[in-house]
């Protein structure tokens, strides 16, 4: 099984751990890729599209051939989930923030998304949140989050906040507001892995 992680901004350490966490529990087999140019995507088994500044990724993406290859292994089914930033990249749809930026959009999730829906970075916050998938709350970091404003009748809504869709699902892109490599709960982790499996 092969993660691939865009790496192309940022630090990602801690994706990289909590996957690499996450196989050794279910005693797995298992490799994570750093994808940081083109050709790394199609060898992977799913995506994950990381937390960052959502403008300069989706440029980075784009000029680097990664955005379309993401776009192509979505339509053939590799689960992808973005986290934050990455939950940005994958709506089909954005706020007046993402339009004044020209902020490249994958659309593979038919979302709308408000760019800095919970403020700027001073007003970042950790908060014990219900997901339906989940028997238990799960102790979610937002930083300078994002959220879904607007949700297409094939998306799962999985969690809010005072009416603001913080996780959703369609098909085999999963789309978090928060960072759940920040927290030592892996339970996300496996549910992402478990969507690999039934693919």
């Amino acid at each position: 099984m092969r993660i691939g992680i865009i790496a192309i901004q940022g630090d990602v350490s801690e994706h990289i751990d909590a996957v690499e966490r996450a196989l050794c529990e279910r005693d797995i087999g298992g490799e994570v890729l750093e994808i940081r140019h083109e050709g790394i995507v199609p060898r992977c088994d799913a995506v994950i599209l990381p937390g960052g500044e959502s403008t300069t990724l989706g440029r980075l993406i784009e000029r680097e051939g990664i955005a379309g290859e993401i776009q192509n292994a979505a339509k053939n089914g590799i689960p992808v989930l973005g986290t934050c930033a990455g939950l940005i990249l994958v709506a089909t749809r954005g706020d007046e923030q993402v339009h004044k930026t020209h902020q490249h959009l994958l659309g593979l999730m038919d979302v709308k998304v408000n760019r800095n829906a919970f403020g700027r970075q001073r007003e970042s916050f950790e908060i014990n949140l219900d997901l339906a998938f989940l028997d238990s709350p799960y102790t979610a970091i937002f930083i300078r989050a994002p959220a879904i404003m607007d949700a297409g009748p094939e998306v799962d809504v999985l969690s809010t906040i005072n009416g603001r869709i913080v996780a959703a699902r369609q098909n085999n892109v999963l789309a978090l507001a928060f960072h759940p490599e920040l927290t030592p709960d892996l339970r996300l982790h496996h549910y992402f892995l478990d969507m690999i499996s039934v693919t």
